[in-house]
């Protein structure tokens, strides 16, 4: 059994002093005072006096060793023991090996591939327990933001869809009670032939309402389906009486 050991930096390696700076008062504000991270570079040791981690370069692997806490990069920050390990030199040595193939330097991504998630999978291959949260928290944050807005891009895309599809669709239908009314068809019956979409007819009396302007006779009624209008049946004439007809001669 042997320790497994984790070194923390802060990463200071922009060039710029001025930047360098600010990373580290970064850290310290949310790590040092209210605990929730920064942002850091981290390193594993087990075994020998040699320290393992990630990054980027364009060919071959990009897992590399440095002596423990002098990697010349960054701003060696603190140490952290994870636990021990039953795995033997020889083991370890083949663990690394097997991720050396599985972590290719072009593949290094800030926020999604980092010297951190390496890390943690070769604590896991080791047996002991991940790398504190707030290691690797602003990382996991913004990657969890990238996702989200993904997410929500790929919904709105489809939301669009959806909304130009119905959009057709009641187009269509509009458009074919738009036809049906002004298509004269049989009297009592459907315009065309296809039933398969609602269609609407107007009554006869509606359109002799539009033709002549007035509204329909009260005694009009249809009769064997047919939307045809009866005449009004002729008003009687009051006839005069015969006492006055007698009168006027």
């Amino acid at each position: 059994m042997t320790e497994v050991i984790l070194h923390v930096y802060d990463v200071t390696n922009s060039g710029s002093e001025n930047t360098n700076n600010t990373i580290l008062q970064i850290n310290r504000f949310f790590k040092d005072g209210i605990g929730i991270g920064g942002i850091f570079h981290s390193a594993v040791q087990v075994y020998e006096e040699d320290e393992w981690s990630f990054g980027f370069c364009e060919q071959g692997t990009g897992v590399f060793c440095c002596p423990a806490k002098q990697n010349p990069m960054y701003t060696y920050r603190e140490t952290i023991v994870l636990g021990k390990t039953s795995l033997s030199k020889s083991k370890v040595n083949q663990v690394l090996r097997e991720l050396s193939r599985e972590w290719p330097g072009n593949l290094y991504d800030l926020l999604s591939k980092n010297c951190n998630h390496f890390c943690n999978e070769f604590c896991e291959s080791l047996g002991v327990p991940k790398l504190p949260g707030w290691v690797n928290r602003f990382a996991n944050a913004g990657d969890t933001a990238v996702e989200i807005a993904e997410t929500t891009a790929m919904r709105f895309r489809q939301a669009k869809t959806e909304i130009v599809t119905a959009s057709k669709v009641a187009y269509r239908f509009l458009a074919g009670i738009t036809s049906n009314n002004t298509t004269q068809g049989s009297p009592g019956s459907l315009v065309g032939t296809d039933r398969s979409n609602p269609r609407f007819q107007q009554p006869a009396w509606f359109k002799n309402l539009v033709a002549a302007g007035a509204r329909p006779s009260t005694s009009a009624t249809l009769e064997n389906g047919d939307d045809q209008v009866q005449k009004p049946q002729q008003q009687r004439q009051e006839s005069v009486p015969a006492s006055l007809r007698s009168h006027e001669m």
